[in-house]
C-alpha cells in the first residue's frame, strides 16, 4: 500500500491535455465508472443481452451525457447485425457511432464505410470510421477514401498485425504500440491526416501507449478497458505501465460478481492510467 499511495499523492498535480478517455466495465461497475470515465463507450449486443445495460445508456444520454457507439466487431469477430445496431443508434442517439469495419479487410471496409456514408442518423450522430488492412499502404488508402465520404472522424484499431511488420520490437504487445504510434505520425508527415483531423484510438496492448501523443493534437478520444481487466487479473499498474497486454477480455467478465472485483486495485490503475499518459 505504501507505493500506491506515493503513486496517487500526486495525481492531483497532472497536466491536462485533450484526450478523452473511456474503460468499458463490467456490468456491476457502470455507476462507478462515471467517477473515472470522460464519456461512455456503448457495446450494442451487450444491450441486448443484458436490459439494464441498455437501459443505463438512455438515462445516461438523456441527463446530456457523452456517448461513442462501437460495432462489436472486436467482440463477436464481426460487426454486428445491421438492424440491431440502428435500432440502438435511433434508441441511444449516441453522440459518435462506428460504422462496421472488417478486420484486417482494406477493400471490404471501405465498401462498408461508403455504404454507411449514405445511411441516414440521427442529428447528434457523427460517424466514425475505422482504419483496416494488412499494411501502412491499405491503411492510408482506408484514411483517404474515408475522407473523400465525407467522415469527420477516423479510428485506429490498436491490434494490427502489420504494426508488429512495422517495428520488429522483441515484445509483441509493444511492437503493436510502437507500429501504431509510427502509422499516425507518418500519416501526419505525409499529410494524409493533420492535426486538425479528429481520431480515435481504438484499445490498447499497453496502457503507457498514449503518453507518446502528447504533440499529436488530432487525437480526441481513446477507448480501452486496459486497466479495468488489468485489475480482474489482479495486476498492478507500476509507474511505466505494463509489460503484457491482460489476457482478460470483456466476453468473460461483463456479469462478474461485484464482490469478486477489488474496487480498491481498480481505482488505482484507473488513476495511475491517467497519470503515466499525462491525462486528467
Amino acid at each position: 500500500m505504501g507505493k500506491r499511495s506515493e503513486f496517487l499523492d500526486v495525481v492531483e498535480n497532472l497536466k491536462i491535455y485533450r484526450m478523452k478517455v473511456s474503460h468499458e466495465v463490467p456490468l456491476c461497475l457502470l455507476e462507478e465508472s462515471k467517477k473515472f470515465n470522460d464519456y461512455q463507450y456503448f457495446l450494442p449486443h451487450l444491450a441486448d443481452q443484458y436490459p439494464e445495460y441498455g437501459e443505463f445508456f438512455k438515462r445516461y444520454r438523456e441527463n446530456g451525457g457523452y456517448v461513442i457507439m462501437d460495432n462489436s466487431l472486436h467482440e463477436l469477430g464481426e460487426a454486428y447485425d445491421h438492424d440491431r445496431l440502428m435500432y440502438w443508434v435511433n434508441e441511444i442517439k449516441p453522440n459518435e457511432f462506428i460504422v462496421p469495419d472488417v478486420w484486417e479487410d482494406a477493400h471490404q471496409t471501405i465498401y462498408n464505410a461508403m455504404e454507411w456514408s449514405g445511411i441516414e442518423m440521427p442529428e447528434e450522430t457523427t460517424k466514425v470510421a475505422v482504419v483496416q488492412g494488412k499494411s501502412y499502404k491499405e491503411a492510408k488508402d482506408c484514411v483517404l477514401a474515408f475522407k473523400q465520404s465525407g467522415y469527420k472522424k477516423i479510428a485506429f484499431s490498436y491490434g494490427a498485425n502489420y504494426y508488429n511488420d512495422l517495428t520488429l520490437h522483441p515484445n509483441k504487445d509493444m511492437g503493436k504500440v510502437l507500429g501504431r504510434v509510427m502509422v499516425i505520425s507518418h500519416m501526419l508527415q505525409e499529410g494524409v491526416l493533420t492535426q486538425e483531423d479528429r481520431v480515435h484510438l481504438l484499445g490498447c496492448s499497453l496502457p503507457q501507449e498514449f503518453g507518446w501523443y502528447e504533440d499529436i493534437n488530432c487525437i480526441e478520444t481513446i477507448d480501452t478497458s486496459n486497466p479495468i481487466m488489468a485489475a480482474l487479473e489482479f495486476k498492478e499498474y507500476s509507474p511505466s505501465g505494463l509489460k503484457s497486454k491482460p489476457k482478460a477480455n470483456m466476453n468473460n467478465y461483463f456479469d462478474i460478481d461485484k464482490d469478486k472485483i477489488n474496487e480498491e486495485l481498480i481505482d488505482f490503475n484507473t488513476k495511475i492510467f491517467k497519470k503515466i499518459n499525462n491525462l486528467k
